[in-house]
């Protein structure tokens, strides 16, 4: 094998099972932080993004259970670890908007970095690149939204 080819090291379900499991952890992550935050747009916000990941796993996941394949319902343990870091960060902010922000758009960086990895090893065309395709735009339009409103805070 040439050194410029790369062999996947994840099957295609396996990559799926992982964005279903970073969109059931964004989903959590989201909820929470609309627990924390002390402005009540941005929880109303972060409240939307956890049903639209929600919404996004769910679909994913019909289609694993389409495939016959069967996958851990656990979220992954650095979503459960920036979790906790960010509502110890929220707590001793006070709910600061800002500080939430920060963390959900590191949050944000990682799923979005999970969709462009399974966009890289999905058939271009196929059924399930279109999905992901979709997904991703909505991944990419919450990663947007709250980095310029996290900007917007920034600036205050």
């Amino acid at each position: 094998m040439a050194d410029s080819e790369t062999v996947p090291t994840e099957t295609p379900l396996q990559l799926i099972e992982e964005l279903v499991r970073v969109n059931r952890d964004s989903s959590k992550g989201f909820t929470e932080a609309a627990d924390e935050v002390s402005e009540d747009a941005i929880a109303k916000l972060f409240r939307s993004l956890a049903t639209e990941r929600t919404a996004l796993a769910d679909e994913l996941s019909k289609y694993l259970v389409s495939t016959g394949h069967e996958m851990e319902s656990a979220g992954s343990m650095l979503a459960y670890v920036h979790r906790t870091w960010t509502n110890i960060r929220a707590k001793l902010n006070g709910g600061d908007p800002y500080v939430l922000l920060i963390e959900a758009e590191r949050g944000e960086d990682h799923i979005k970095d999970a969709y462009d990895k399974a966009l890289r090893e999905t058939h271009v065309g196929s059924p399930m690149c279109d999905v992901l395709l979709r997904h991703y735009s909505c991944i990419k339009a919450g990663h947007d939204g709250i980095r310029d409103l996290r900007d917007a805070y920034k600036e205050d």
